[in-house]
């Protein structure tokens, strides 16, 4: 954790680190805003409200929230996730309600474990690079089998054709 949270009380910490990822959050978001507001008035505009634009943000506005969310417990994607919000014009209500969300769950997370295992990465990446890439693959190697194994062991939906020749 930074040397400015030493001696902070835990809700004071995760108070302030909300701020700071609501603040970033919303000026990525606000800025892919600003730069389709600004392709709008360019010979672009016409590719960006066509019908296959159109039916594309409508998609992203009714499924995208939830990616908002979950981006927050990723690194890197979180910034373009945000940005993408703003690029399509997401609701602003919308996806403030599911950035919030994200945005707890980002502060509670670095004010737990997320810091140390910053720490611990970087103190690794230091003692040897190649070790830390190795680490990194297996993480990502055993994330990859959790899913995999529970995609294999959810029953087969049951099909509806034949659910209704029974009946």
């Amino acid at each position: 954790m930074p040397s400015w949270f030493d001696g902070l009380p835990f809700g004071i910490t995760v108070a302030a680190l909300f701020v700071i990822v609501f603040l970033r959050a919303q000026g990525t978001y606000w800025i892919g805003r600003g730069v389709v507001a600004g392709a709008l008035r360019t010979r672009f505009a016409d590719r960006l409200t066509g019908p296959r634009t159109t039916r594309a943000i409508a998609l992203l506005n009714r499924y995208g929230p939830p990616v908002v969310t979950v981006s927050f417990l990723t690194v890197g994607f979180q910034t373009v996730a945000n940005a993408a919000a703003g690029l399509i014009r997401m609701p602003w209500v919308r996806y403030t309600i599911a950035m919030v969300i994200g945005c707890v769950m980002w502060a509670v997370i670095y004010a737990t474990i997320g810091f140390a295992a910053l720490d611990a990465a970087m103190a690794l990446a230091a003692h040897s690079p190649w070790l830390l890439a190795a680490v990194l693959l297996a993480l990502v190697a055993a994330a990859a089998a959790v899913v995999l194994i529970r995609r294999r062991r959810r029953p087969a939906a049951p099909d509806l054709a034949e659910d209704t020749r029974a009946g």
